[in-house]
């Protein structure tokens, strides 16, 4: 783990030792490293009242958090560790989680702006921090709820620095709001507890609780913006059951054999592989020009026109230099048909709906209701994500490369982008969320 590398060089001096040490009546929340997370402002938006500042805050996933025993020594708790970990309550009490240092792992904010830096030159080499943090509520104690049936959400993006290979995201993941705080996770929130999404990971800790059986933390996830420079995706991933919950076996975690409980590979609009590969990218000749600044809307609206409806659509806009763009618009047919999306007069509009994605054969997304199920997700309320990161299983060709992206095969290597191009970031601002037309005048 690399926050254990860094909390290694933290946690030398004997007078740490000795705090850790005096903490361990507290178990399961260290004082060694205090938890002082950024503020970043957010708004909630009215079409009648405007838009109201929120004192919102950003909290790091506990994945990147040291834990250490009672003697103040730094452990790796997890099932494979039968000694301090032999059942759920043995290891609550032997591994305590400690704040973290988020300059550490590559996070900046500043007001109403988050950086997200996935390298770190520690004087011999850039190592990969990958960070994935959470919106905390004003509250500082509970994720802040974001509700969007027939409302909006808008943010600026800068993706000028981040290349092929490399995916800065904003999504939301229908998390418990406490992060699963608990008799045996009284971090919860406060300390990122709590991950799951639709890929249902099988992580260390599940709500904060040691994950004995290899289980998966599954719950419906809605990508509202998986990007870099040079492609972009938007992405439905309901799942067959409410809020976070638990899968066990590859049928169930993996959908093999058409049993799976979430949609894995989901219904999503990626302009380039829908044949508009001049719509998004960096350069002058494309519609949204990366290589600047520019601000991401998504609606989400409603079968009536309610809070209380049936999710029947979402349609993205983007401005940029004061310019209105709407979603993306496919004038060649034969693209379209490439796509197997049939054509209507010529155009086609970028808008997740069920006959798109029926059109496009996303299976999983139809299996769990689709639109119907993501919808209630938002209903409910789900927790904000940011996160940048690469992947050495695929190098993030599902998002940039072949069909689905203008990057050669091999470029999105992480050790590539390590040794060519490390200083690699995505910058999100101005995050605003409420009324259809509320967040922004178009």
């Amino acid at each position: 783990m690399i926050s254990r590398k860094l909390s290694s060089l933290l946690l030398s001096s004997a007078s740490l030792l000795s705090i850790f040490t005096e903490a361990a009546t507290a178990q399961q929340i260290g004082t060694g490293i205090p938890e002082f997370p950024p503020r970043l402002r957010t708004q909630k938006c009215t079409k009648f009242g405007g838009c109201k500042s929120q004192k919102t805050y950003l909290v790091a996933d506990s994945r990147h958090r040291p834990f250490h025993n009672t003697q103040g020594e730094i452990i790796e708790c997890s099932a494979a560790n039968k000694t301090l970990c032999p059942d759920e309550a043995t290891c609550a009490k032997n591994c305590i989680l400690e704040g973290v240092e988020y300059g550490s792992l590559g996070v900046l904010a500043s007001d109403t702006a988050v950086t997200l830096r996935n390298y770190l030159f520690d004087g011999k080499e850039h190592r990969g921090v990958s960070p994935r943090v959470y919106l905390l509520a004003e509250d500082g104690e509970k994720y802040e709820p974001i509700q969007l049936l027939n409302q909006e959400i808008s943010f600026q993006v800068d993706a000028s620095n981040i290349g092929c290979g490399m995916n800065g995201a904003l999504y939301l993941s229908e998390m418990d709001f406490s992060g699963g705080k608990s008799n045996l996770n009284p971090a919860g929130a406060k300390y990122g507890t709590g991950y799951c999404d639709a890929q249902c990971p099988r992580s260390d800790f599940i709500n904060g609780v040691v994950n004995l059986n290899s289980s998966g933390a599954c719950c419906s996830e809605m990508d509202i913006w998986e990007a870099n420079s040079r492609a972009t995706t938007m992405t439905s991933h309901p799942c067959n059951h409410t809020g976070p919950f638990l899968c066990n076996g590859e049928e169930e975690c993996l959908n093999k054999g058409g049993k799976g409980v979430c949609a894995r590979k989901g219904c999503g609009i990626n302009p380039f592989r829908l044949g508009a590969p001049e719509f998004y990218g960096k350069g002058e000749e494309h519609k949204v020009d990366t290589s600047r600044p520019f601000t991401v809307v998504t609606r989400f609206l409603t079968d009536n026109n309610s809070t209380t409806g049936a999710l029947g659509e979402i349609r993205r806009l983007y401005i940029q230099d004061g310019k209105t763009i709407p979603s993306t618009s496919v004038s060649n047919i034969k693209a379209l048909k490439k796509a197997n999306i049939s054509p209507s007069g010529g155009k086609f509009e970028g808008a997740l709906t069920e006959g798109y994605c029926n059109a496009r054969d996303f299976g999983d997304h139809a299996q769990m209701d689709g639109l119907k199920t993501m919808g209630q997700a938002l209903g409910r309320g789900m927790v904000m994500v940011f996160s940048i990161w690469n992947s050495e299983a695929d190098s993030m060709k599902w998002l940039d490369a072949g069909q689905n992206g203008p990057c050669r095969d091999g470029e999105g290597k992480p050790a590539k982008i390590a040794q060519k191009t490390p200083d690699v970031t995505v910058t999100f601002s101005n995050i605003k969320w409420g009324d259809i037309g509320s967040t922004q005048a178009v």
